[in-house]
This record gives structure tokens, sequence and C-alpha cells, in this order.
């Protein structure tokens, strides 16, 4: 029996121009969605949009990154796969490298345990989501696969908190290099 071709070969530089735009012009759709129905991966996916929108650090970086928003207030922890999307807001629990994992552990409702190992980038990402301005900090490990995203919290007539904004602009800076960080002069 002959092998069955993939449905969806991964798109070539026109195509990947068209996904690009449409995830820059539609709001409502999710990475994950698109990466589906291309055949990419959520990283892939976001790697198609401009720097402006969208800068990366490496994935050695988990660890600073989860210690500087440790120190944020509540933000949005969300983990996405294709059976659930789970969000929880809370306060990121300091964490600590044990038992070749990155446990968090607090009092509020967020704890468990990542193999950070595994991450290979962090997605710093500046795009609508559901017609509102997000900022969020993503996770992708060596598959390209999402881990988690931490989504800059707001406030309750549900702006974006400044407080985190600048929090985030200043990490973005630090661990994705000296370029001009997207908003600045």
């Amino acid at each position: 029996m002959a092998a069955v071709e993939n449905a969806n070969p991964r798109p070539n530089g026109h195509k990947r121009r068209e996904i690009a735009t449409r995830l820059i012009e539609d709001s409502m759709l999710a990475v994950e969605q698109v990466a589906r129905e291309h055949g990419m991966t959520p990283a892939d996916v976001l790697r198609l949009l401009p720097d402006t929108l969208c800068r990366w650090a490496p994935g050695t970086a988990f660890e600073q990154a989860m210690a500087d928003v440790s120190g944020w207030g509540e933000v949005l922890f969300l983990l996405h796969t294709v059976n659930a999307i789970v969000e929880v807001k809370a306060t990121i629990p300091p964490g600590r490298f044990g038992h070749g994992f990155f446990n968090l552990h607090g009092p509020g409702p967020l704890g468990g345990h990542i193999s950070a190992s595994r991450c290979a980038d962090i997605a710093f990402v500046r795009r609508p989501f559901m017609r509102a301005e997000t900022r969020s900090i993503q996770f992708y490990d060596i598959e390209g696969e999402g881990m988690f995203k931490i989504f800059v919290g707001r406030d309750a007539e549900r702006r974006l908190i400044p407080d985190q904004l600048r929090r985030f602009d200043a990490l973005e800076a630090r661990l994705c290099g000296a370029a001009a960080v997207a908003g600045e002069a």
C-alpha cells in the first residue's frame, strides 16, 4: 500500500505571506488553529509575523523570563492544546529547578512542574486577539509546539495593566536584544 501524502504540505513563500496577512488582519484567529489548518507548528506560524508583532528569545532564557514574570502580579497563564484551553488568572509563583523540572510552588492557584529543558524558543507577541490588544510571552518546545503562554493582566476596565506593559517591554528588550521594541522612537 502506498504511503498517504500529507494533505497539508508546508506552505510556499506566497502562501506564507497570505497566512501572515490573515493572522494580522483577523484578530479572532488563534495561532494554533492556523497552524493545524496549514500543517505547521504554532512557532512556525508566529515566525511569519513581522518583528513589530513578534520577537524571539532563546529557550535558554526560560529561568530569567519566569523569574521576572513572577514579580508582575496577577497575569493570565494559558495552556492551549487540541483538547483544551486552560486559563488561570494568578501571580506566577517563584520557581526553581529540581528533579529535572522547573517547579512552581506558591500560595496561589498556580503550581506545577515544567520541563524547561524542552523550551527551545520564547516569543514576545504583540497581537490583537478577540478584538482586544494583547501582550504575551509564549514558550515553545523543541518541536515548535506551545508549552504555555503568559498574558499581561487587565484592570477592572479590561485595559492592559500599565506597569506590566512596561515590564513586558523591558524583559523583551533584555532577552531579545537591543533592537528597538515596537512603539519606541
